[in-house]
């Protein structure tokens, strides 16, 4: 009898963990298309493209070489749009969909249709949450936090968010945009910081995956147009 009831509340035991972790099938479908939508044409715009797919994507669209950036960044604002109105519904009714809900690395995909949003404090609670869970990855949200910091004029914290700026080049004299690491808390500490939010790469290979040499600056600097 005793083994019996072992038996049984092993097998109890097994239907309630399979009972938590089945994931929401059509929720995880609807995600991975609004996460495809999400990076389609922003991937485009961020990088120089080779003539063999610029003249594809112009055939494509029926429009000149010229033309083609500013229309796939119109596509993109778009698609953002579309995407970050659908995530505050489902936002809604199902809070974060975290990874016990739609599985990885969907768990992912409303974590950047509202970082690509002006949404950014309004679900950064939200966000905080659901890594703090583990619903999502810890870096995610550091990400996030990161960018929320930068565009409220604040230092950031582990060093995820570049920026770009017009500045007087010394040589020329010119207006130039220039790109940079946004100003770190504590830089001194930082890489110690990233490895613990999960980041791989520390703060200079990360300045380099961006195209950038790392150099700190204050926000002093950056109000200043200090910047080089």
């Amino acid at each position: 009898m005793k083994k019996f009831c072992v038996i049984l509340l092993l097998s109890f035991t097994i239907i309630a963990v399979k009972a938590q972790v089945k994931i929401n099938n059509t929720l995880k479908h609807e995600l991975d298309s609004m996460y495809v939508l999400d990076q389609k044409n922003r991937e485009l715009v961020s990088i120089k493209l080779d003539s063999n797919k610029v003249d594809s994507l112009t055939k494509l669209y029926h429009i000149n070489k010229g033309n083609l950036r500013n229309y796939l960044m119109k596509l993109q604002t778009d698609a953002d749009s579309s995407n970050t109105k659908r995530v505050e519904e489902i936002i809604r009714q199902y809070g974060y969909p975290g990874k016990s809900v739609v599985g990885e690395p969907t768990n992912e995909a409303v974590f950047y249709i509202i970082q690509h949003s002006t949404k950014i404090d309004k679900y950064l609670p939200l966000v905080e949450q659901a890594a703090n869970k583990k619903e999502l990855p810890f870096r995610l949200y550091a990400m996030m936090k990161d960018r929320s910091l930068m565009h409220n004029k604040k230092e950031q914290i582990w060093d995820s968010q570049a920026w770009g700026m017009n500045v007087i080049n010394k040589q020329t004299g010119k207006n130039e945009l220039t790109f940079f690491i946004w100003p770190i808390m504590n830089a001194k500490n930082v890489n110690k910081r990233r490895k613990e939010a999960g980041f791989d790469q520390t703060v200079e290979e990360n300045a380099k995956r961006l195209g950038l040499t790392y150099k700190v600056y204050t926000m002093e600097q950056v109000d200043k147009g200090l910047i080089d």
